[in-house]
């Protein structure tokens, strides 16, 4: 079994990273930089940068914030936001990015999938899913979570796995923000109905949710956001936690 990965994700709206509830009510939370920086000494084991009004905003990704930030990492680092085609994909990879996370252009046009993990790497291409419940059913949103699709969640994601996706970034819309821990069922239903690994994402409130979508949600990963940024406890926190209750680890 793989070790199991702790994420700090930067949702950025004009050069600032920000948190929100519910993909709303959005407050600065500092410079992105400066977060990766941070996030880095910290332990994280990859960094999640996404530029969260590009694709509603129909413009494409912060191509110099991105140079800036890859300049401080030493660990995978994947951007996402506003990517509509494989130049674009190609441009995110040359500023520094490790990955690119595609969700709205992947809905809109799916063989990006297949054509970008043709070109660079199945590796290289993260879907993110943005899934809200309704009624008994879990839908797929893009367009920084303001437009429903239509789509089954899980129909969604079996499919971009097929597409050559190497991982899913999932997140519960319904969960994001609120500290109330993450959606196991969503996530386990997802994790087990793809041979890919899936990122747990919206939710984090206590250290036992991580450990919680980690082992019971067969998660192979979990990011968090605004509990690391705002200082409620640290990535090294968590992990200490996770190996203390027989959670494999990066360290």
């Amino acid at each position: 079994m793989l070790a199991k990965r702790i994420i700090p994700c930067l949702d950025v709206d004009n050069g600032r990273v920000v948190k929100g509830v519910n993909f709303v009510q959005l407050k600065d939370a500092g410079d992105p930089v400066e977060l990766a920086k941070f996030y880095y000494q910290e332990g994280a084991d990859e960094l999640v940068f996404l530029d969260i009004t590009a694709s509603s905003d129909n413009r494409k990704t912060m191509i110099e914030v991105v140079k800036k930030v890859a300049q401080e990492l030493f660990i995978p680092f994947t951007v996402g936001g506003g990517i509509r085609s494989v130049q674009d994909i190609k441009g995110i990879l040359l500023a520094g990015a490790d990955k690119v996370a595609v969700n709205t252009a992947a809905i809109k046009t799916p063989q990006l999938i297949s054509e970008g993990a043709r070109m660079f790497g199945n590796q290289c291409i993260v879907v993110a899913i943005d899934a809200k419940k309704n009624r008994r059913k879990w839908e797929v949103y893009i367009n920084g979570g303001r437009t429903p699709t239509g789509i089954g969640v899980l129909d969604w994601a079996q499919q971009v796995a097929k597409l050559g996706a190497g991982e899913i970034l999932l997140t519960s819309m319904d969960r994001d923000g609120t500290k109330k821990g993450f959606d196991i069922n969503l996530t386990k239903v997802i994790s087990e109905s793809v041979a890919i690994p899936v990122i747990a994402s919206g939710g984090a409130g206590t250290k036992e949710d991580f450990m919680a979508v980690l082992k019971e949600g067969k998660a192979d990963a979990a990011l968090a956001a605004s509990l690391f940024h705002f200082g409620e406890f640290s990535i090294s926190e968590v992990k200490e936690y996770l190996i203390d209750n027989k959670i494999e680890v990066r360290k």
